[in-house]
C-alpha cells in the first residue's frame, strides 16, 4: 500500500526515510520538494495535501515545520494516509517529548524502531503509544526545551505561567525523571477552532466552532479518571442560541450539534450527569470531539473598507474590536487583505502609541498584511492602508480586493462556555494526589470578513 515513508526539514533536508517496496524512483523526496516548494497551479499559495507527479501519488502533512510525507504507486485513500501520517506524528511527539528536526535527528535509532513497529511492508499496524510500549526499547534522548519555539496549541501555557512546569508539555511518556522517580501529572485541554464570515455590513453570516477535549496522561498504573462537564450540557438542536445575549456574564446552555468519544470513554452515566467516565492510554489523544453550528459571540469584530481616492489610488480601513473580557489577552494575530493584482505599492498609518505591531505589502501575492503581537480585551486596534495603482481602476473595487483573513490564538478562553467542572483520579492509597492541569484554548480557523 504505501511504497515510502520519509520526513523532510523546511530546507529539504532528508531526516527520517523509509523506502517499504522500492517500486518508485529513487530521487522521489526531491521531486517532492521541489514540486511543494514552487507551486504555483491555480495561483495556490501551497501545495495540496495530496497530488501526482509522474504516477506518483504524494501524501503530505506538514506539522512543527516538518513535512510527512508518504508515496504510493496504487490508488488509496487519502483519509486514511492523511490521518495515519498525523497520527505517526502524534507518536513521535510522546515519545520524543518534543516533535522538530534537531529531536528527530538525536533520536533516529528510536524513530525508525517505532517506524518498523507502526509500518510493516507498507501496511499500517498500529498507532497506540502505549501498544507499542511492549515492542520499543530505546531510551529517548532529550532536547533542552527552553530553546525552543512552541509547536502547537498547548506549548503556549509554557509561557508568561507561574502554575505550570516549563517541562509540561515537551515530556516523553516513556522518560523518567531526574533521579529515577515519575512526576504524577494529567493534562487536559479544550481547544477550539472557530470559524465565521462577516458580511460587508458586519453582520454575522455563518459562523462554527470545532472544538476537542485532548488529555495526555502521565500517570502510573492507568487510574481510572472521571471528567464532568456542563450540567447544562445538550447534544443537539433546538433551534435557539447557544449564546445568552440577555445575560452580562455571557453564560447560557451549552449546545453541541454532535460529538463523538474515544474509544476508552464509558458514557453509562454521561446522560444523566455529563461525566465522562475512562483509563486514559499512554500519550495523547482526543478524549471528545464537538461541533457547534448555532449562533455564538465571535471573539473579535472585524471591519473593513476600501474605497477610491483617485483615478489611481485607492484607501483601505481595517478595525478589530475585541469582544471579550479585559483579562483575556489575545497572541499572534494576523490579518491579511488580498488587494487589486495592479497594486504597486501600499503606505501604512498605525493608531497613535502601537506597540507591537507590524505591516507589510506582500507583493507576490498581492495582500496587506497586518500583525499584532496581543490584543487585549475589550480594545479597539484600527488600521488604515493607502494603495497605489499601476492603472486606473475601472471595475468594482470591493470585487476586486479582499476577503480580509484573520488568524489569532486565544489562550484561557473559549467560545462555546463549554467547562471541566471537576477531574477527579482514582486514589491508589491516602497519599496519592497527581498534579490536574485544564486549559482552554481558540484558535481562527476561517475568520473572514466580506467587503
Amino acid at each position: 500500500m504505501i511504497s515510502q515513508f520519509f520526513v523532510l526539514s523546511q530546507r529539504g533536508d532528508h531526516i527520517v526515510f523509509r523506502d517499504y517496496r522500492g517500486e518508485v524512483p529513487k530521487g522521489s523526496a526531491e521531486i517532492f520538494f521541489r514540486k511543494v516548494k514552487f507551486w504555483n497551479d491555480d495561483e495556490a499559495e501551497e501545495a495540496p495535501p495530496v497530488f501526482n507527479v509522474d504516477g506518483v501519488n504524494y501524501i503530505h502533512v506538514k506539522v512543527a515545520g516538518l513535512f510527512f510525507v508518504v508515496t504510493t504507486m496504487v490508488n488509496v485513500s487519502p483519509s486514511l494516509l492523511l490521518e495515519l501520517l498525523q497520527r505517526i506524528a502524534r507518536v513521535t511527539k510522546d515519545y520524543l517529548g518534543v516533535l522538530n528536526e534537531d529531536s528527530l535527528r538525536k533520536n533516529f535509532i528510536l524513530v525508525y524502531e517505532l517506524l518498523d513497529e507502526v509500518i510493516d511492508f507498507g501496511y499500517p499496524q498500529t498507532t497506540s503509544t502505549e501498544v507499542l510500549k511492549s515492542y520499543i526499547f530505546n531510551e529517548p534522548i532529550m532536547v533542552d526545551a527552553g530553546r525552543l519555539p512552541p509547536l502547537g496549541p498547548a506549548a503556549m501555557f509554557m509561557q508568561g505561567t507561574k502554575r505550570m512546569p516549563g517541562t509540561a508539555v515537551t515530556k516523553s511518556v516513556v522518560a523518567t525523571e531526574p533521579g529515577g522517580k515519575k512526576r504524577e501529572e494529567i493534562f487536559v485541554d479544550i481547544i477550539e477552532r472557530i470559524s465565521v464570515t462577516f458580511s460587508s455590513s458586519g453582520y454575522i453570516l455563518t459562523s462554527e466552532i470545532d472544538g476537542t477535549i485532548q488529555m495526555k496522561s502521565y500517570l502510573t498504573g492507568n487510574p481510572e479518571i472521571r471528567l464532568a462537564l456542563n450540567e447544562d450540557l445538550s447534544i443537539g438542536r433546538t433551534g435557539s442560541s447557544t449564546f445568552d445575549y440577555r445575560s452580562s456574564s455571557g453564560g447560557g446552555a451549552v449546545i453541541l450539534d454532535d460529538c463523538n468519544f474515544h474509544e476508552s470513554v464509558q458514557l453509562d452515566s454521561f446522560d444523566i450527569d455529563r461525566t465522562l467516565h475512562l483509563i486514559p492510554p499512554d500519550g495523547e489523544f482526543a478524549v471528545m470531539n464537538y461541533r457547534i453550528t448555532q449562533e455564538f459571540k465571535p471573539p473579535f469584530h472585524v471591519t473593513a473598507l476600501i474605497e477610491e481616492a483617485g483615478p489611481s489610488r485607492a484607501e483601505v480601513l481595517l478595525k478589530i474590536r475585541a469582544d471579550f473580557s479585559a483579562n483575556v489577552t489575545a497572541n499572534t494575530i494576523i490579518v491579511q487583505m488580498p488587494v487589486p493584482s495592479y497594486t504597486m505599492r501600499a503606505s501604512f498609518e498605525l493608531e497613535a502609541g502601537a506597540i507591537g505591531q507590524t505591516t507589510d505589502f506582500k507583493e507576490g501575492s498581492r495582500r496587506l498584511e497586518w500583525s499584532l503581537k496581543k490584543i487585549v480585551g475589550g480594545s479597539e486596534h484600527t488600521l488604515r492602508a493607502k494603495l497605489t495603482f499601476s492603472q486606473e481602476s475601472h471595475g468594482n473595487l470591493t470585487k476586486e480586493a479582499g476577503p480580509v483573513n484573520m488568524n489569532f490564538t486565544i489562550p484561557m478562553y473559549n467560545t462555546s462556555k463549554l467547562q471541566v467542572r471537576y477531574l477527579q483520579i482514582a486514589k491508589k492509597s491516602k497519599a496519592y494526589n497527581p498534579y490536574r492541569w485544564v486549559r482552554y484554548v481558540t484558535q481562527a480557523n476561517s475568520y473572514v470578513a466580506r467587503l
